[in-house]
């Protein structure tokens, strides 16, 4: 049986260069940037073999690519997802159409990577709470979190509830909050109408907010909408979460965790989750841990929370990796 080899971006480039000819190759050429020319040169030079069956592969995966950006260009995504499901089927389609979206979101205020977050923060924290939203829901959700915890308290909630109640923006919205901070900011817009916010990313950027702020955002937002607290609780994966995970991902993110984390942490857990953690362990390894519990004691609230913050994200880190399954809720079907 054949090796499979893994081919890298840049050799996937070169390879459809090589594939095009030298003619149309060089009509390509035209349209790069010094720089660029020199990269993909270097990688033509060293491309040497490829099999018949990479290189059909390559040239498969450029050719969904541009279709899918033509389509797009030309009607829209909800357009481009109705083409590509019937071209290449539901799957193929959403995997394509989810490439398009990141590429689409990060021409919009891509000049923020620039920009430190405090330096962000300075930017936005006198905007209104809707501007905010909409230029959170351009950057990783780790920074954004980050932004969200130092804004004054009533703000924080109504730059969460902006975000979870976002949908889409339209090419003239983006330009207008760009105009408001452009004595600073570049102007970058996109060309089509692009999915942002929503439950799904604030759910991701609530993960990231400590425990005390996340807890004070809910409390608060509560009051307002209670079917929305639930709906983004649905979509995040918190340290209480554990109890739904299968014994195998519980023993996976166990053996990757600090010790003392988990003491720290199972300190502030209840009796549900420290159950199903020990019934995961060892005996050695339970007997060591309980009995560092019993010894271990006025533990701060806020150090039991960071412990159990630094779990939560050893097992999303796991869970990207494939080395895990989340389970959103007890209805989440896994197949053994």
């Amino acid at each position: 049986m054949s090796k499979e080899i893994k081919i890298t971006p840049e050799q996937k480039a070169a390879a459809i260069v090589v594939s095009l000819g030298v003619e149309n190759a060089s009509k390509i050429y035209k349209y790069l940037t010094e720089d660029e020319i020199e990269r993909i040169t270097v990688e033509v030079a060293k491309l040497g073999y490829l099999s018949p069956e990479t290189t059909e592969s390559v040239l498969d995966e450029f050719y969904k690519n541009c279709m899918t950006q033509k389509v797009v260009t030309e009607g829209g995504m909800e357009y481009a997802k109705s083409v590509l499901e019937k071209a290449f089927g539901e799957d193929v389609a959403s995997n394509l159409l989810g490439k398009v979206a990141k590429s689409l979101k990060a021409r919009a205020f891509a000049f923020l990577s620039k920009y430190d977050d405090k330096t962000i923060f300075s930017l936005l924290h006198n905007e209104r709470p809707q501007v905010i939203a909409l230029v959170l829901s351009y950057i990783d959700s780790d920074r954004a979190a980050k932004i969200i915890a130092e804004l004054p308290e009533k703000m924080r909630i109504s730059v969460v509830e902006s975000v979870a109640r976002m949908d889409s923006a339209a090419p003239e919205a983006m330009k207008i909050v760009e105009s408001e901070i452009e004595n600073k900011l570049s102007s970058v817009m996109t060309t089509d109408y692009t999915k942002i916010g929503g439950i799904d990313y604030i759910a991701e950027v609530m993960n990231y907010i400590d425990r005390s702020n996340e807890k004070y955002i809910f409390d608060e937002l509560s009051k307002k909408d209670a079917g929305l607290v639930e709906e983004i609780r649905k979509k995040m994966f918190v340290f209480e979460d554990i109890v739904n995970m299968d014994n195998m991902s519980i023993q996976r993110f166990i053996r990757e965790i600090d010790q003392k984390d988990l003491v720290y942490a199972l300190k502030g857990a209840n009796e549900e989750v420290a159950n199903v953690i020990f019934s995961n362990m060892s005996t050695r390894m339970t007997e060591a841990i309980k009995s560092e519990l019993e010894i271990t004691t006025n533990v701060r609230v806020r150090d039991v929370e960071e412990a159990q913050q630094r779990i939560v994200g050893v097992i999303r880190s796991l869970e990207e990796k494939g080395q895990l399954v989340i389970s959103k809720g007890k209805d989440d079907d896994i197949i053994a």
